[in-house]
């Protein structure tokens, strides 16, 4: 059942607010489906779309007169005709095409390529003819967001210089000439979306500590803050007025639902607490919105709300009945000191009946967080009587921009620590015996996993779940691709420089000092992390006569998104869990 729960997710409701197009991730693929919002089955639009992760992947994108799908697979950017027919490929002339995006004559498409080492955004057509440059210089360029007129094209800039920055630049597509409207040393500026009108840009900015929204008058250069909550606005969508903002706000772990009122400032909130609400889109009347949310109890979905009545309706259904009858737990909001006083959020979730043993979860990123989501493996196991403790350790996004670079240049150290305070805080549990707490997690928390039983001269681990993850933080900048190399030096430095802090932060070197039988699980297409960390790893482990178990799959890339994959996983693990702790 666990592996059957479908994921609707990243819709884009058309132009006339008839039909929405969304994604759904079920039977190995990650299509693209229609359903109109009078209701009825969803209409399949793609054949043969490759499963992507949910956070790596894009929206569909409508053309202006409703009539065609942009989207990216396989490396490209193709189009297909609502009325039905087979995608066609409009990026033959590169390897590699993302986020494609109309323009108003609903001719021509930006996207955005490799080229010579770094991202740049061109204009073709619908036909796929041959490119011209829109974006220019040194760095990075992407997310082109068209002015409603056609002649402007906001996007983002990743200058080469200061990794820790981006821009927002302006293109003039008819003077060919482009600028930044942001300057901001060490900060990102991000999101630029056009007010209906096309005089305003609105984005959000770390400026203040936390993603604000910001707008600003591209004829007076006027730049006002309009957000002051001390929270990360998440996603937004300007109203067809242009007098409001539908933004989602990350309140301690719950992406709150909210209407902004742009002169004011002032914020209503329409769904709060305890969930996940994403992708907010005003539909043409200018009352309702689409939108997708989820929550511990309840997988993804995609829902409508009318902003007046502030009545919901539910547009597609993955709860299947099996799971509807379950009692699945509602986890607590919670925080623990770690070594050094710094307060640890964390989401905590707490069996009816409990075993005696606990887990310990990381997530991956770093920059990113455990929020009030839908988590059928944490429910899985905490059914079975396993308390589930999921920190957001010093690195995580939605707490603030000084707690997220927390961890930079000092990767594995403190927020290490971090994960081994966690277990102390369990330990506390009269429920739970100390000597019976595992520690898992995938990607970055996979490389936590390592880290802490590799540092732990206590060995408060049992055993230990490491999925996908590093081990040699130097060797894996030398092995990732160029986007995930870059992300390294952007919050470790350049290794020719700081190649004490990649040497300290590579917990292979103190294989010798893990105690605790380690599962190691990778894909062998992953390309964000490379399968010869898990390697290098395992062969430590030989060499120092560890336990261990090791598992690879060949056609899994950073992600174990095929189901027969995601069964032998989980069967793998919970065996292995309950042969170690229980």
């Amino acid at each position: 059942m666990i592996t059957s729960i479908g994921r609707p997710r990243s819709h884009s409701p058309s132009p006339d607010g008839s039909q929405i197009a969304f994604i759904w991730d079920r039977s190995d693929a990650s299509n693209i489906y229609l359903i109109s919002l009078d209701g009825g089955w969803p209409r399949r639009m793609t054949p043969d779309r490759d499963a992507k992760p949910y956070w790596l992947d894009e929206s569909p994108q409508w053309s202006p007169d409703g009539r065609f799908l942009a989207f990216t697979d396989k490396g490209h950017s193709w189009l297909v005709a609502v009325d039905g027919g087979l995608p066609q490929k409009i990026t033959s002339f590169t390897s590699r095409a993302t986020t494609p995006r109309w323009m108003p004559d609903g001719h021509h498409i930006l996207v955005t390529v490799e080229r010579d080492d770094r991202q740049r955004i061109l204009m073709t057509d619908h036909s796929g003819a041959w490119p011209r440059p829109v974006s220019r210089g040194p760095g990075d360029d992407s997310d082109p967001q068209v002015s409603p007129d056609g002649r402007f094209v906001a996007y983002l800039h990743h200058p080469l210089d200061d990794l820790d920055r981006t821009d927002i630049m302006l293109a003039d597509i008819q003077a060919g000439t482009a600028g930044p409207v942001t300057k901001t040393p060490e900060r990102e500026n991000t999101a630029p979306d056009w007010s209906p009108e096309g005089q305003r840009l609105a984005y959000t900015s770390e400026r203040p500590g936390f993603f604000e929204l910001f707008i600003l008058d591209t004829k007076s250069g006027e730049e006002k803050q309009v957000t002051h909550l001390g929270h990360d606005i998440d996603d937004y969508s300007w109203c067809p007025d242009g007098n409001r903002i539908a933004c989602t706000v990350n309140r301690g772990g719950s992406l709150d639902l909210a209407i902004l009122e742009v002169d004011s400032g002032r914020i209503d909130y329409l769904r709060s607490g305890g969930g996940v609400h994403s992708r907010p889109h005003w539909l043409l009347d200018g009352r309702t919105l689409s939108f997708e949310y989820e929550d511990p109890a309840h997988p993804p979905d995609v829902f409508t709300i009318d902003v007046g009545t502030r009545r919901a309706r539910q547009l597609t259904f993955s709860t299947p009945p099996a799971l509807a009858v379950l009692d699945l737990v509602t986890p607590e909001l919670i925080s623990y000191k770690s070594f050094d006083g710094v307060e640890i959020p964390s989401v905590l979730y707490r069996p009816r009946k409990s075993n005696g043993a606990a887990i310990v979860y990381p997530h991956g990123g770093p920059t990113s967080q455990y929020l009030l989501e839908f988590d059928i493996w944490a429910q899985y196991m905490v059914a079975k009587g396993y308390t589930w403790l999921a920190p957001n350790f010093r690195g995580s996004t939605g707490y603030g921009t000084e707690f997220e670079r927390a961890n930079y240049t000092s990767w594995g150290v403190e927020d290490t620590q971090d994960v081994l305070l966690a277990a102390n805080y369990l330990s506390e549990f009269d429920e739970i015996d100390p000597n019976r707490i595992a520690v898992y997690g995938a990607s970055y928390g996979s490389y936590l996993v390592v880290s802490a039983l590799a540092i732990d001269t206590k060995h408060r681990f049992a055993c230990g779940v490491a999925k996908y993850g590093d081990c040699n933080i130097l060797t894996s900048w030398a092995q990732g691709d160029r986007e995930t190399r870059v992300e390294l030096e952007r919050m470790m430095g350049h290794p020719a420089a700081s190649r004490n802090g990649y040497w300290m932060g590579s917990p292979v070197r103190q294989v010798p000092n893990i105690q605790a039988p380690l599962m190691i699980v990778h894909g062998q297409l992953d390309k964000i992390v490379h399968p010869l960390q898990s390697e290098e790893l395992v062969e430590a482990l030989k060499n120092e006569g560890k336990t261990f178990e090791y598992k690879t799959y060949p056609d899994e890339g950073h992600g174990l998104l095929r189901r027969k994959n995601q069964l032998d996983f989980y069967a793998n693990m919970e065996r292995f869990i309950d042969w170690y702790l229980l």
